[in-house]
């Protein structure tokens, strides 16, 4: 029997069918991606606080170092990160507080919010905010994603494998995000023009 300590237990990609679904779900919402980086609805540092609640359920090592960095150069302070990374979102400011929490939430349910949470987001920040918030939210997921399935294929070779994976859909996946970074960067990039 494998001792549970053994296993990777960090969300992943189980097939390359996963990262094009969560791909096209990326270009389908770029509108709201490209309105976040223009509208300044949504601060830089907000964002950044956004990134690190998703990315501090899913546990992605690399998000966690390179979003704490550009965290820190866009103000967010060493006390709210260490707050983020405790997952302790209730006593951020009243207007992002509400944010951070649906963040947590949309990752602790692996990409399927209760409705009633995204109407709560919408009512709270309206339509648009709410969108641009779901954007930040859908770029990170798949980065923290990305992350963890490279993690995976390597933590297999010391023998900790991820549940429900495989030594051939983690190298097929990352095979196919190092395959179709260029192209999907371009259509992406052509889309926030």
């Amino acid at each position: 029997m494998k001792s549970s300590a053994k296993i990777f237990r960090r969300r992943v990609y189980h097939s390359p069918g996963e990262l094009v679904s969560a791909a096209s779900e990326i270009l389908h919402h770029s509108p709201d991606f490209k309105s976040a980086r223009h509208s300044g609805r949504v601060s830089r540092a907000f964002a950044e606080k956004i990134m690190l609640s998703v990315t501090q359920v899913n546990d992605c090592r690399y998000c966690r170092f390179g979003h704490t960095k550009v965290a820190l150069e866009a103000g967010v302070s060493e006390d709210e990160i260490t707050r983020i990374a405790r997952g302790d979102l209730d006593e951020f400011p009243q207007d992002e507080a509400p944010g951070l929490l649906y963040a947590q939430h949309f990752a602790e349910t692996g990409g399927a919010p209760d409705p009633a949470a995204t109407a709560r987001l919408i009512d709270f920040y309206g339509e648009q905010t709410a969108a641009e918030i779901g954007a930040y939210i859908r770029m990170i997921t798949v980065g923290n994603l990305l992350g963890n399935t490279f993690d995976a294929f390597l933590s297999r070779f010391r023998r900790r494998p991820a549940p429900d994976s495989s030594f051939i859909s983690e190298l097929s996946t990352l095979f196919l995000a190092v395959l179709g970074a260029i192209p999907f960067g371009i259509i992406f990039g052509i889309r926030l023009l």
